[in-house]
């Protein structure tokens, strides 16, 4: 049978028999794909060491008549080990990986392999605070989606002004004028923008202030997710 080569980002592990292992990966080549790791679980397996939680791999495999394949090899990329040395990054680590699963159930474009690389690489990077992270993957993950919220419009239709205060209306994923103080200003709406549009979340790092603002849209940036279907409930 055709053996084929890809990236790879492990997903999900689950223990099966003795020794072996069921692995569902994200590739940008064929999507998701889960394959049976043949006693992987064993000291002396050659398979193991290439197929670690918060790394990118190269793997073979072969597609089995089922939707499982079966792993052939496997050799390690890139490890980001840092995220591991800190208990907050590792568990949102964890968080990304479990999200990136639920949102890929149906076919997966590559731009979604993307992100997750991203992700890990400003996770092991210890410079850039969690919620700056948080805000940039929201944002894109929505925009992958096709759900990012209108960031130049309020709910009525009007051009979103730079004096103004305003509150979100996630029934129509707008910003809405507030009758009184709004929650969110013009800074918080030019990060959002940002987020949409940098290509790594260094870049949000880089502003000043941007750890406080992206602290304050965390919350929102979660609610938008689980509007849109993307955090499971």
């Amino acid at each position: 049978m055709k053996q084929l080569v890809a990236r790879a980002i492990v997903l999900n592990r689950t223990d099966y028999g003795e020794a072996d292992r069921i692995l569902t990966l994200l590739t940008p080549e064929f999507g998701k794909v889960s394959v049976l790791a043949k006693g992987v679980r064993r000291v002396k397996s050659k398979l193991a060491g290439g197929i670690e939680l918060f790394s990118i791999s190269q793997v073979t495999f072969i597609k089995g008549r089922s939707d499982l394949g079966t792993l052939v090899s496997s050799r390690l990329e890139v490890y980001f080990g840092n995220i591991v040395t800190d208990i907050d990054r590792t568990m949102k680590g964890y968080d990304y990986i479990k999200r990136l699963n639920f949102m890929t159930e149906d076919a997966p474009e590559p731009g979604y392999f993307e992100l997750l690389c991203i992700t890990f690489a400003a996770l092991n990077d210890l410079t850039v605070t969690t919620p700056v992270i948080e805000v940039w993957f929201g944002m894109q993950a929505l925009r992958l989606s096709g759900h990012e919220p209108d960031l130049h419009r309020d709910s009525a239709g009007e051009p979103l002004k730079p004096s103004m205060q305003y509150a979100f209306d996630i029934s129509t994923m707008h910003f809405a004028r507030a009758e009184n103080a709004g929650t969110f200003s013009a800074n918080h709406i030019k990060m959002l923008r940002l987020s949409a549009q940098a290509t790594t979340p260094q870049v949000l790092a880089k502003v000043q202030g941007g750890t406080q603002l992206c602290t304050q849209l965390v919350t929102l940036i979660q609610n938008l997710q689980r509007h849109s279907g993307l955090i499971k409930l």
